[in-house]
């Protein structure tokens, strides 16, 4: 039985594969780069949490790794980029963001990703979780996610966590400014419905009720239905 089917048999919502037609709305599979060094660097150099999860924006080792390979410059568009990763113990699915820019995950162990799209969230800020799909990362896998995709952190399948390189436009998911943060609050009063979901930079999130974590860094409680969990 592969690991996939292994996931499918535990779980009540059917888990898919990246490299399905059904993620094809969703994001892609890059193809042709070398990301062993990224790979050994956070085998090498980064930990799993003993709980919950941790995430680092930008790491210079790991961007002057992508900087001596000239193939990377295709990999992230030209553009500025920033390097971190995503390591953790996550296996819920109560929250989702999206940045209007795409994001690179390399998966450094599997891990399971839920995922759907920014335009299913309705005017009211609210989106039902059974929208959602999950689809299954093998180790070693590099995808790109697009701007549009409600995603958030991966979730594990196996007792000891996932680990995840995370490629994004430099600047995104850092804190919004004193004075970035009332923009957004005028923009809301104002009749922009979308700015009560942004929470840092180039991050919009929706999260369930009852995921504390976010709820408590201010995310729009609007994510209806179930607090799901996934097996492995």
């Amino acid at each position: 039985m592969s690991r996939l089917e292994e996931l499918n048999k535990v779980n009540k919502v059917r888990v898919n594969s990246v490299r399905s037609d059904a993620f094809r709305s969703y994001g892609r599979v890059i193809e042709g780069y070398d990301t062993s060094a990224l790979i050994r660097f956070m085998e090498e150099h980064t930990s799993v949490p003993e709980q919950g999860n941790v995430y680092v924006a930008s790491v210079p080792e790991m961007e002057a790794i992508m900087a001596a390979d000239p193939a990377s410059a295709a990999l992230t568009g030209g553009m500025p980029f920033q390097a971190g990763y995503c390591n953790g113990r996550n296996s819920t699915f109560n929250g989702f963001e999206y940045h209007k820019a795409m994001e690179i995950n390399i998966a450094v162990t599997d891990f399971m990703l839920a995922l759907g799209h920014s335009r299913d969230i309705s005017g009211d800020n609210t989106y039902s979780v059974d929208q959602a799909e999950v689809f299954y990362v093998e180790k070693g896998t590099v995808i790109e996610m697009f701007g549009t995709t409600l995603h958030l952190s991966p979730l594990r399948t196996a007792e000891d966590g996932f680990k995840a390189v995370v490629l994004l436009p430099r600047g995104v998911n850092t804190p919004l400014t004193d004075e970035e943060k009332a923009a957004r609050d005028k923009a809301f009063a104002d009749g922009d419905r979308e700015a009560r979901l942004l929470l840092q930079r180039g991050k919009w999130v929706i999260s369930h009720p009852e995921r504390e974590p976010l709820i408590k860094q201010g995310a729009c409680p609007g994510v209806l239905g179930e607090n799901r969990e996934l097996f492995f």
